[in-house]
């Protein structure tokens, strides 16, 4: 491909044909101001904010999807930009609902930030001051129309996910962002994966908040609090306190909790492993006795949706597996209250994930109400704000007995590919007693689809790795097209797994179209699993006690009863 030269500002740059004037302008260390552009996920030119002047071109262009030219000069701050720039936002504020001081998104919002920078007027134009229902429908979304400025983030975002429960309604003054024939979040499609609320850049979406309820049960003396903490948390609550993308935070976030109040605090990736143990022992029953396959993972709740929701005919394929989150929940109200004497209507459980569905997960009627609260990574981090604490001068603590040690198999999970990683690593093992590889860098990685076959004692192994859901519905239709053959599939429905959840921190624009968010958060797992002794999730020694002791071998008829469960179709399209 050729090269093309062009200035920006008078900075000389030579960048690939083809290259947007937004993506010249950041090689030349030029920001360039933007509201609807995300990387990766929208590219449309439709909020003007990035309007340039260029050569050749007649008025201001969209930087954004403009493409460069040889000899091209390139203003990007002239005051023709600025005015246009002031005027387009003023024109948001005058139908932006102006509520800054009681936003969830104050101080960490694009729009906010750049009508700052512009010194803008938020009355300037005149409003006709209408106001809609917010859509509290949902008990992990709510969307507030009136905080929307139709950048159409979210909806991309949502297109992206093969899943449309959002797009654009109406025209002229009168578009916005709404679900089909106007009908609440909760009657849609929508599976709660959340992926709409990290590329929103105001607070028209936000999780459902349930913190108050957290604080409660802290304060109710009737009540004993415990969290667990999932494992991609420590690789972004940091983030939250400034600290850079990919910090490893664990002990501190294990302090700051126990700072809360008089709570416990355990680590989910006790269950992460108790999950690959009896995932693994599924998957050997169904190759060994002709059960359905493949297996697909049944860990992530917006995946699980997704299934019931548009292939229902796929449900057997699942995994009867909880969710670590869920198999904790029953771990807690059974095994440890049975086993220190408490009632399980006094034990308050929650759990801190990076993934709104979760909230979903847990008002599931086949999970018996077995985890109280989930809350987001987000909202962990405003707790621990509201509480006074300073997170980063945190000593490192440690989780609190008896679900404290964990294998490196548990910690990966959080990645796209861990769950398939720590499985291989104890099906291998369970299959052949001489297999002692753990490393299965195969499956490791950000790409949307990942393939792999094993010979493990005379049994082939066809495994495949997706994350987001248009690369599941690939796997999906090549499964029943006959063009894939696989025997075990792990899914997750946020592109790169749970680290890039939709309960993570809120990043601005000038890190997101920067970094590499999903790579360097599961960078931090990743390093976390090879400095573990244990590495194999059947060799932890909690877990050992925990068969030992309550279920007694996995998918024994104990475990069934408190770690598996059932789904069932839900169509919708």
């Amino acid at each position: 491909m050729a090269n093309v030269n062009l200035k920006i500002n008078n900075i000389p740059v030579t960048v690939p044909e083809g290259t947007t004037i937004l993506e010249a302008a950041r090689i030349a260390h030029v920001t360039i101001p933007t509201l609807c552009y995300l990387k990766d996920v929208n590219c449309v030119g439709s909020c003007r904010m990035c309007l340039v002047e260029a050569t050749g071109a007649r008025g201001l262009v969209a930087a954004c999807v403009y493409p460069v030219a040889e000899g091209m000069e390139v203003k990007t701050n002239t005051e023709k930009c600025r005015k246009s720039r002031k005027m387009t936002l003023e024109l948001l504020l005058s139908k932006h609902k102006k509520e800054c001081l009681a936003c969830e998104r104050a101080g960490n919002c694009e729009l906010q930030r750049l009508s700052t920078e512009y010194g803008c007027d938020p009355q300037y134009f005149e409003s006709d001051d209408e106001r809609h229902p917010i859509d509290f429908s949902a008990p992990y979304v709510v969307r507030d129309r009136d905080k929307c400025i139709n950048c159409t983030r979210c909806v991309a975002a949502c297109n992206k996910q093969h899943v449309g429960a959002i797009g654009p309604i109406g025209r002229g003054y009168a578009a916005h962002i709404g679900s089909a024939f106007e009908m609440d979040l909760m009657a849609s499609v929508c599976v709660g994966c959340g992926q709409c609320i990290v590329a929103c850049p105001v607070g028209a979406l936000r999780e459902r908040t349930t913190v108050d309820d957290v604080w409660d049960a802290i304060a109710d003396p009737a009540k004993k609090v415990v969290f667990f903490t999932a494992p991609s948390v420590r690789a972004t609550l940091g983030e939250a306190f400034d600290l850079p993308v990919g910090t490893n935070v664990e002990g501190k976030m294990v302090a700051a909790i126990r700072r809360l109040g008089d709570v416990e605090v355990f680590n989910m990736d006790i269950t992460a492993d108790l999950t690959i143990l009896e995932e693994a022992n599924e998957l050997i029953a169904r190759i060994q006795k002709g059960g359905t396959l493949p297996m697909f993972t049944s860990c992530c709740p917006g995946w699980v949706k997704y299934v019931e929701q548009k292939h229902p005919e796929m449900i057997e394929n699942l995994s009867t597996c909880k969710s670590p989150q869920e198999m904790f929940g029953g771990l807690l109200k059974t095994y440890y209250c049975e086993k220190n004497g408490i009632d399980p209507k006094d034990l308050y459980v929650v759990s801190v994930i990076p993934c709104t569905a979760k909230k979903y997960e847990c008002t599931r009627p086949e999970m018996n109400g077995e985890v109280d609260n989930a809350i987001t990574t987000r909202e962990l981090a405003r707790m621990i704000k509201t509480a006074g604490i300073d997170f980063n001068s945190l000593p490192e603590e440690k989780f609190d007995d008896p679900f404290a040690t964990c294998s490196g198999g548990g910690t990966i999970f959080g990645a796209t590919g861990g769950v398939m990683e720590a499985a291989l690593r104890v099906a291998a093992k369970t299959l052949d007693g001489e297999f002692e590889v753990v490393d299965f860098p195969e499956v490791r990685g950000t790409a949307p689809i990942k393939e792999a076959t094993y010979n493990v004692a005379g049994h082939e192994i066809r495994v495949a790795v997706a994350s987001g859901l248009a690369n599941a519905e690939e796997i999906i239709q090549g499964v029943q097209n006959g063009s894939r053959h696989y025997d075990f599939v792990e899914i997750m429905a946020c592109p790169g797994g749970c680290v890039n959840g939709g309960g993570q921190p809120t990043l601005p624009d000038s890190i997101r179209n920067s970094m590499n968010l999903k790579d360097l958060r599961a960078a931090a797992l990743y390093t976390s699993d090879e400095k573990n002794s244990i590495r194999r999730s059947s060799e932890s020694p909690v877990i050992e006690t925990i068969y030992k002791e309550y279920f007694g071998a996995p998918n024994s008829e104990k475990a069934h009863e408190v770690l598996h469960t059932h789904y069932h179709a839900d169509k919708r399209i």
